[in-house]
């Protein structure tokens, strides 16, 4: 692999445009981030310490924490860090490791949420036969294929933009995504371009097949069942529903501020953009699941509540 860029940093111009309120920028993003770690760890350590919810939906909830801390802290302590260096500039290893971390944190995240339809399909379409189907073994399988698809693919892709020559050294965004990297390189990108058309429908196209045939097959057992099965369907699916639309905007919002002129929106609309589908997925996640789904809420109060009892009598 070559390594002979032009630059060895990269200036993330848009912190320039931040200055005058630096530091309140920087306690948001501090408080978001303790946040994120705080809410996700919660989870995780309810989920294991708690026998009664080692099933496969929490499972895989488990995973879409730690996912979301992966995430969150490829992102955020970066971005606090540059924030308040005085020529906001990062080094091009740094901003190609960002990339790499922050392109299969998002992809991590549509594969969990992908396999996480599967399991509702199965425990709404086959409930008698869930526990036979959805073995300890298939589980498992099914996290490490959320985790090493992504991981391995992506990296056959960024492969070849790693090997391209960067020779531009300013960036009008906060941080770094490979769009931007292979905009910023003096060769000509035609054959970067082609194969990652070709990756995205590659590490996209099995999640959104597994998540319409999942709820496909939900919908149509709810058009023939009975009125109490389609309110319990629809219990069982809605935080999911809902975890999937967060994200979805998220992406949207990135693509449409990547792919067009979006300059003429007001500077903290567009920072609230480009980083929604990266901090807010990690936030509401914990708060849609935990306050959704009842053995989990319960445990949560009740890990605070013996907390409390703990505490001394002033």
């Amino acid at each position: 692999m070559k390594n002979s860029s032009i630059v060895s940093s990269i200036i993330l111009e848009a912190f320039y445009r931040m200055e005058d309120f630096k530091y309140l920028y920087f306690v948001i993003f501090l408080v978001l981030y303790m946040f994120v770690l705080f809410a996700n760890t919660i989870v995780i350590f309810v989920i294991i310490i708690n026998k009664v919810l080692h099933n496969p939906m929490n499972y895989f909830l488990c995973n879409l924490a730690v996912n979301g801390i992966y995430g969150s802290t490829a992102l955020l302590p970066p971005l606090l860090g540059t924030l308040l260096s005085p020529s906001h500039e990062v080094s091009l290893a740094c901003c190609k490791a960002q990339t790499y971390f922050l392109h299969t944190y998002a992809i991590i995240e549509f594969t969990i949420l992908s396999v996480m339809c599967y399991d509702r399909y199965v425990a709404i379409c086959y409930p008698l036969q869930y526990h036979a189907i959805m073995t300890i073994t298939k589980v498992y399988k099914l996290i490490v294929f959320s985790w090493g698809y992504p991981l391995v693919v992506f990296a056959l892709f960024f492969i070849l933009t790693l090997r391209l020559t960067i020779c531009q050294n300013r960036l009008a965004r906060i941080y770094c995504l490979n769009f931007y990297l292979v905009k910023m390189s003096c060769e000509n990108t035609y054959i970067e371009s082609i194969v990652g058309l070709f990756f995205v429908v590659v590490y996209t196209f099995p999640q959104l097949a597994m998540t319409f045939y999942s709820y496909g097959h939900i919908l149509k057992i709810c058009f023939t069942a009975t009125k109490q099965s389609k309110i319990k369907a629809l219990k069982t699916c809605t935080p999911h529903l809902f975890a999937i639309l967060n994200y979805s905007v998220g992406c949207f919002f990135e693509i449409l501020q990547s792919r067009f002129d979006t300059s003429y929106l007001p500077f903290e609309t567009q920072i609230f953009m480009s980083l929604y589908f990266l901090i807010f997925p990690p936030i509401l996640n914990p708060a849609i699941y935990g306050m959704s789904v009842k053995t989990l809420r319960d445990n949560i109060f009740r890990l605070f509540a013996s907390k409390n009892r703990m505490l001394p009598l002033k």
